[in-house]
């Protein structure tokens, strides 16, 4: 009884007390110092000691806010000033603002207050010396809420020394509770005026201007997808990342495996990083942005170990959260380092709003029916479709311009934005990255938007109709025009489960994560040649052999492209890695079946520096392809590099779910020396679990089955190739094309051959070709043959799901 009284008095004192040092805060005292404050004092109290760094301070508390607000008697103030106040009239809005802003600045601060926070700030500089350098930021007890973030509504000040500048800097934090946007979102979201209050953290500096910063996310900001942490990173303090203000890079980090003490890195993307932000000499808020040099641009923020060093805090965070709220809680978070010390520190974090409160059980999907000129390409926010009159704003004071139903364009946006980005119909800007405000509001929203597109504002003009489309994998589109597009809604409840393993073709890499959600077993079939053509876009031997190159602008074109290596066929197998690592991880643990590359020679010559390695052949189709590649000893140095981007994403990042496939492998003889060539570079059948399937593609995969079975661990039937070679057409040839039929008796009996024998040995079987997605009887027809999988094509599984369960009797 007596350790209850003293827990109350301990409360009591809390509550009635002017600031709170950060270590005498938890979660469970937003209402006292805000959502920013309470997280803080939770990750000092609670994760110390497990390695996250977070710079401690102290905090003003909600009460000391309101003893000012009352000892003056704003309240009466204030709500006669906003009596009429109207959201939706921008200059209403502006002017209750303004108004209410000058009221709290030009009523002085309590004597107790002014004392408080004095003391407090010469603690810290007792603890960290003289003049000590601060952050001070805002933290409303109505923010980083676990539906609504608040994030930017009220102001943050940086580098702020001395006493009288911290209780200024206070002071604004105070007044900005009635910034515009901070008024507009409120009224959005239903929350009273005058039952929130503000906290000021007050908080050591971390000197990020002298190195980098940024934003991480523990959830995939578009797709929702639950494994992978987001991290962006740029040179300076962090408020031109959370702005928008520069093109930060971009890291993706597997989180299962990293739990385990892998190093799954499966994305890196330089950004621009044009400016930093850095402390300029003087008082509150001196700040200015100075140009990166052009060969610091080009270089990564951070280094892989910093990398992965944030991605562990912030799997650390976000287990924690999930663990005090009793649900998964995907975390926003912000990161610097310092340049003085090269220390990394945590400097906020709060429940991410948008993925984490979407349904789960209904998938949404936006297609473009049409397509015409693409005018701009930038990183797309939200995997969804928006059109409308172009409306190009660059000044925010011209806001009451904008209509509503407009796309917005605009170099960047910041909250003062706000009150119009809702009534846009997608928004398009220069500069940003998948973590900056027009990134974070667009999705808060259901907005699509285009962010770093680099020349919006050169190319598109007011009043021209153009499509917005962010539907289309990472790189966002913005088509000339009004196109017609369509939305599908599927409900995945009560999908029948089949004794069919019912697998996804996926060949781009920027798609996986949105795939995941898709009610499957694992991808049947994940083309290397995607990967090659748009993301390395370079013939491997042309990096092997870069200073021999004879095509000297194809030279100029590679050497711009790996910029970043001095070992130019390191770019091959880390462009290769991360492509594979991605469509690995999205499925993990499900098996993902990556089929090695089977270009054509005529494919391979269109790669840059390509003519130079490829032969002419009259029929392509039938020539040097596959698996007669890889041993041979003109192009075994380069299937070396696909070995060793494999060997990466299985043993370096934990992906052992990733199953190799070897195509158009005509005999057994040539399927021993391929996996000959595999070992060589690490890759042996068996050792850490790798199994080796191939291509069941060519009449010799058939008849020779039983010998296939004895090299390899399982057979994919490919059923474009196996039915032109069957019925002997090239399937490229449109004076034969009426021909190609994959319901041929000939091509059946082969595929029924080929299950049979399969089944016999033992080995796993299971379909990649086109057949079972285009014609409902075809996949009958192998649910009758036994078929272990099939592997379908995105927009043709949820169909052919219901097919095989009812060719297998399932009633859904």
């Amino acid at each position: 009884m007596v350790i209850a009284t003293q827990e109350k008095s301990s409360q009591f004192s809390k509550e009635k007390s002017l600031v709170l040092w950060f270590d005498e805060v938890g979660i469970g005292d937003i209402p006292l110092v805000g959502g920013k404050n309470a997280s803080l004092g939770e990750m000092i109290q609670q994760l110390t000691h497990k390695g996250v760094n977070v710079p401690n301070g102290f905090a003003t508390t909600a009460y000391a806010y309101r003893y000012f607000i009352q000892a003056a008697g704003l309240e009466e103030k204030l709500r006669e000033l906003f009596a009429d106040l109207d959201v939706e009239d921008v200059n209403n809005l502006r002017e209750r603002g303004k108004k209410a802003r000058s009221l709290l600045l030009h009523t002085p601060f309590p004597k107790e207050l002014r004392s408080a926070i004095a003391l407090g700030y010469q603690k810290m500089c007792d603890r960290y010396g003289a003049e000590t350098e601060v952050a001070v930021r805002s933290s409303a007890t109505a923010e980083d809420l676990p539906d609504a973030s608040f994030a930017g509504q009220q102001e943050t000040y940086l580098n702020i020394q001395a006493v009288e500048s911290v209780i200024g800097a206070c002071h604004k934090c105070f007044a900005s509770l009635f910034t515009d946007r901070a008024i507009s979102y409120r009224h959005a979201r239903g929350f009273d005026h005058f039952s929130v209050a503000l906290s000021v953290g007050i908080q050591k500096m971390v000197r990020s201007d002298l190195a980098s910063s940024g934003v991480m996310f523990t959830i995939d900001t578009e797709t929702g997808f639950k494994n992978a942490a987001l991290i962006t990173a740029a040179f300076g303090l962090g408020e031109n990342v959370v702005q928008g203000a520069v093109n930060p890079d971009e890291y993706l980090v597997f989180k299962p495996t990293l739990k385990d003490g892998y190093r799954p890195i499966i994305d890196k993307r330089l950004g621009s990083k044009e400016y930093r932000l850095v402390c300029d000499v003087g008082g509150c808020k001196q700040m200015k942005n100075e140009r990166v040099p052009l060969n610091e641009q080009k270089q990564f923020a951070l280094s892989d170990d910093e990398i992965l060093q944030l991605a562990r805090w912030a799997c650390i965070i976000e287990d924690h959260y999930s663990d005090v709220r009793g649900i998964y809680t995907p975390m926003d978070i912000e990161w610097a380092k310092d340049g003085i010390t090269n220390e990394m520190f945590i400097v906020q974090a709060r429940p991410e709003t948008v993925q984490s409160q979407k349904s789960q059980n209904i998938l949404r999907s936006y297609h473009l029916q049409e397509r015409s000129n693409v005018l701009v390409t930038g990183r797309s926010v939200g995997e969804a479709i928006g059109q409308g009159k172009v409306r190009l704003m660059l000044d925010v004071r011209k806001i009451d311009l904008f209509q509503p139903g407009e796309v917005l364009v605009t170099d960047k946006t910041d909250p003062d934005w706000e009150p119009i980005m809702k009534k846009a119909s997608a928004i398009i800007t220069n500069k940003g990255g998948r973590t900056c405000h027009a990134a974070i509001i667009a999705r808060e929203m259901g907005i699509p938007a285009i962010v770093g597109s680099g020349d919006a504002t050169d190319i598109l003009k007011t009043g021209q109709e153009v499509t917005v489309s962010c539907a289309e994998g990472e790189e966002g589109r913005v088509y000339a025009g009004l196109l017609p597009f369509e939305v599908k809604e599927v409900l995945l409840e009560n999908l029948p489960r089949t004794r069919t393993k019912i697998m996804m073709n996926v060949g781009n890499p920027e798609e996986a994560f949105g795939l995941s959600h898709l009610p499957c077993d694992g991808v049947g079939l994940a083309r290397l040649e995607f990967i090659i053509a748009n993301h390395i876009k370079v013939h491997p031997l042309a990096l092997i052999h870069f200073d021999k190159l004879q095509d000297e602008s194809a030279q100029a074109k590679i050497a711009q492209l790996t910029a970043l290596y001095e070992d130019k066929p390191q770019y091959f197998v880390d462009k290769l890695a991360q492509g594979v690592a991605r469509i690995a991880a999205a499925f993990y643990p499900k098996p993902v079946i990556v089929r090695m590359s089977d270009f054509k020679s005529n494919e391979y010559a269109n790669l840059l520096g390509g003519r130079q390695f490829e032969p002419q052949e009259e029929n392509p189709m039938l020539g040097w392809r596959g698996a007669s590649r890889y041993y041979d000893e003109k192009y075994r140095d380069a299937f070396a590099l696909e070995c060793h981007a494999l060997k990466r994403v299985r043993d370096e990042m934990g992906l052992t779910n990733v199953i190799p496939m070897i195509p158009f492998c005509r005999t057994p003889d040539e399927g021993r020396k391929v996996l000959a060539e595999m070992a060589k570079h690490g890759l042996k059948r068996g050792e850490n679990g790798l199994q080796v399937y191939v291509m069941c593609e060519i009449p010799s995969n058939v008849i020779l089955a039983d010998q296939f079975c004895e090299e390899f661990d399982g057979l994919s039937i490919g059923s474009n190739d196996l039915t032109q070679l069957a019925l002997g057409l090239d399937r490229d040839s449109g004076l034969v094309a009426h021909l190609f039929d994959e319901r041929n008796e000939a091509v059946k009996i082969m595929v029924q051959m080929a299950i049979a024998s399969a089944k016999k040995n033992g080995r796993k079987i299971g379909i990649c070709g086109q057949a079972p997605s285009d014609y409902p009887e075809f996949a009958y027809f192998l649910v009758e043959q036994g078929i272990d999988s099939m592997s379908l094509n995105p927009d043709s599984l949820m169909k052919t799901i219901f097919i095989v369960a009812e060719a297998e009797g399932i009633k859904s």
